[in-house]
């Protein structure tokens, strides 16, 4: 059967899981605030590794079988929440028997068993959730936050070449998928490699001009290094492609502030100075 709409938890890339904030899936976050790991989405501290969990929810789909594993997955990802990992696992099992087709569901097993992995230091659990991860993609390519998962648990059990090789392969095999260039670029930062890392994502725009998250993420890496006129620009365009971002508007906020007052004391004083980025902390995308 089809599978339904994404309900799958976010997991971003962070030191739990290394290359996401549990929700972006392992290390990346989805947001300014986190990284993901899987979305149920947790990482280590290896490359900025997943810190935290976001959670992401599966859409109800059409009929049958796609009802319940729609509903299965939405109480597991409510569990997942509430930390009763055990149990979420259950129901996300129960929405795979529904849903043999069902891509969330795969994915957020994998997610909850990387957890849990993580946390009993359990290499059966970790080597049992690369597998779940790779069950999600033979149904879905284009899964974002497995993609994102896996690369995160290999970037963890010290394979970083294949987490590389995993994003370029799908990246290669997408042209026009911004969102796989996002989550490449992700894994290039992570590598402390922020220049390659501004190349994909000027990629991206190229390719959906109003993707927010890329907007989103040069803005954020622009401000890292300090050019903020730029980075300014590029939130305010994530923002105009998606204003219901508070965290987004935060930051134009204050940058805006930030540059007039770096303005006024140029002028007050006349001289030049170079704007300094703002201590923001470990913001992800």
């Amino acid at each position: 059967m089809a599978t339904s709409n994404h309900l799958s938890i976010s997991l971003p890339i962070t030191s739990a899981l290394p290359m996401h904030d549990i929700a972006l899936p392992l290390r990346y976050a989805e947001d300014l605030g986190g990284r993901a790991a899987a979305s149920i989405r947790p990482g280590r501290a290896t490359l900025l590794m997943m810190a935290s969990f976001v959670a992401g929810m599966i859409v109800a789909s059409a009929s049958g079988c796609q009802w319940a594993a729609s509903g299965q997955n939405a109480q597991g990802a409510r569990l997942y929440q509430q930390g009763q990992y055990t149990a979420a696992m259950q129901e996300f099992q129960k929405a795979i028997a529904s849903d043999p087709q069902n891509a969330d569901g795969y994915y957020n097993l994998a997610a909850t068993t990387h957890r849990l992995g993580l946390q009993r230091q359990d290499s059966a659990l970790i080597s049992q959730a690369e597998s779940l991860y790779n069950q999600c993609l033979d149904h879905d390519p284009n899964h974002v936050e497995c993609h994102r998962g896996l690369a995160v648990l290999l970037v963890d059990t010290g394979r970083p070449d294949r987490a590389f090789a995993l994003m370029k392969n799908w990246a290669a095999q997408n042209p026009t998928f911004a969102e796989a260039r996002i989550e490449l670029a992700r894994l290039y930062e992570e590598a402390n490699e922020p220049q390659t890392a501004l190349k994909y994502l000027e990629d991206a725009v190229r390719t959906d001009a109003n993707n927010s998250r890329a907007w989103l993420a040069l803005g954020r890496l622009r401000e890292n290094s300090g050019e903020l006129t730029q980075a300014l620009q590029n939130y305010q365009r994530s923002y105009a492609a998606n204003p219901m971002q508070p965290m987004v508007s935060e930051r134009i906020a204050a940058l805006s502030r930030q540059i007039t007052a770096q303005y006024d004391a140029t002028m007050s004083q006349g001289g030049t100075r170079m704007a300094q980025p703002l201590t923001t902390g470990n913001q992800r995308y």
